[in-house]
């Protein structure tokens, strides 16, 4: 079975979420991203996996739930971390975000079905931004992901490319949203009315002043 992987900051105040302010003060941001990151883990923990690891900077906190086991991100820039995330896994892993709390097991589902990957080598989740929320690999190479640049508007086709360019065969999952602007937060919130995330954004809200 795919190893689970997600990638997170600790939902701290001025350290996740930047881009929500100033129209949501620092910890309001953590709060929204706090629940992306409770809906995303909850997802995990109801999809078949072998193992569910969740990657991380930073000290975990009362929102982690049972059953996820816990490592440090390592040092360096994003691809570097992506890259030692997947160095770490024996067999194929799946490593998602958290930054998509409309993610469900359903969405996830053709890269964990028990035939994903027969006639497959890698599953790829496109974002609207232009970058990607889901990255599989049947054989976890770390340098298929090192030195592909991150966050900017071609970093999905470039992590794709390299996919392709190794001969890899690759099979694409739906585009999400990124909650990355307060105006992604509305978007994904009203995609996921029942989630963590929009209910934490509704009592943000719902003075109607935002």
């Amino acid at each position: 079975m795919t190893t689970l992987l997600v990638i997170a900051k600790a939902p701290l105040p001025g350290r996740v979420k930047t881009r929500l302010t100033p129209l949501f003060t620092p910890g309001e941001a953590a709060a929204l991203a706090e629940a992306a990151l409770a809906d995303t883990l909850a997802v995990v923990l109801a999809a078949p996996a072998r193992r569910r690891v969740l990657v991380l900077d930073g000290a975990p906190g009362p929102w982690l739930p049972p059953g996820i086991e816990v490592v440090p991100q390592s040092a360096g820039t994003l691809d570097e971390r992506l890259a030692d995330a997947f160095g770490q896994c024996a067999g194929p892993a799946l490593l998602v975000g958290m930054d998509t709390p409309q993610l469900t097991t359903d969405l996830l589902a053709p890269a964990l079905a028990p035939d994903a990957w027969r006639g497959c080598d890698a599953w790829f989740g496109p974002a609207a931004d232009g970058g990607f929320w889901a990255l599989g690999l049947a054989v976890p190479q770390p340098e298929l992901v090192r030195g592909v640049p991150m966050s900017v508007p071609g970093t999905g086709a470039a992590q794709r490319g390299r996919l392709t360019a190794a001969g890899l065969r690759v099979r694409d999952l739906p585009e999400l949203c990124d909650v990355d602007t307060a105006h992604d937060a509305e978007l994904v919130a009203a995609l996921a009315p029942g989630s963590r995330f929009a209910a934490a954004h509704r009592g943000l809200t719902a003075a109607g002043v935002r």
